[in-house]
């Protein structure tokens, strides 16, 4: 499930791209096949680790030197990267795990190059509400949620850093009733007959994406979509 579009963060040959929080490797993976780039993830999670690399395994190219592919285990707020390293970067459902996620924005823009492009994804705030409401276990477990984002503030707080907002889109409006059905059944939901048959629909419509529920989703992530989608231009450096 890719939330990142890359009609609005292109991706050109030869650059360098970080997958923040990469997790089990969607966005890493997906700009390794998007464009001849250094497509490089970075996770707390070793286990998240090893599964994005064994599902890298299943596209990479090694005849292909203008390919290049890296994760590393380091965290958001002290990245092993030298200033001005990245010529994009991309940290989707990232920022509201992190206590001090203003520390992790300054590290996002201490490694971008001037003039590089940041995306940031975030759970948008009213259907992310709906799931605090249903259930308290959901943003208490470890690595849950600790805030709800309002889009308005973030962008403000990413653009005193010395960033540009380029665009904004949702995404994901099918998954909203999706996980707010898991939380209003959060006990049972492992065996609840109901969350099983939306998450095989789920699964379905993400291998076969139909033209139906492609056009339907369209229509209703600016009213629903789960995720809050920014795409940034850093102007200068600090």
């Amino acid at each position: 499930m890719q939330t990142v579009d890359f009609n609005y963060l292109p991706l050109l040959p030869g650059e360098t791209i970080l997958d923040l929080g990469c997790g089990e490797g969607r966005h890493v993976i997906s700009a390794y096949l998007e464009q001849d780039v250094t497509s490089i993830g970075v996770d707390l999670s070793l286990d998240d680790l090893r599964t994005s690399q064994e599902r890298f395994q299943h596209f990479a190219d090694p005849d292909n030197s203008n390919k290049r592919f890296g994760l590393s285990a380091a965290t958001a707020l002290q990245l092993p990267f030298a200033d001005n390293t990245f010529d994009k970067v991309i940290c989707s459902e990232v920022l509201e795990h992190i206590p001090d996620f203003k520390a992790a924005l300054q590290e996002i823009e201490r490694v971008l190059k001037p003039g590089g492009l940041f995306c940031a994804s975030v759970p948008r705030t009213w259907p992310e509400k709906i799931c605090w409401y249903f259930s308290e276990a959901y943003h208490k477990v470890e690595g849950g949620h600790l805030r709800i984002f309002k889009a308005s503030k973030l962008q403000a707080q990413i653009e005193v850093l010395g960033f540009t907002m380029l665009h904004k889109h949702w995404a994901h409006a099918l998954h909203s009733p999706f996980w707010w059905l898991k939380c209003f059944f959060w006990q049972t939901q492992e065996s609840n007959w109901l969350i099983k048959q939306y998450h095989r629909f789920l699964v379905w419509d993400l291998m076969h994406k139909p033209l139906l529920t492609r056009t339907l989703e369209r229509m209703l992530n600016p009213m629903m979509g789960k995720s809050v989608v920014m795409y940034f231009r850093k102007e200068s450096s600090k």
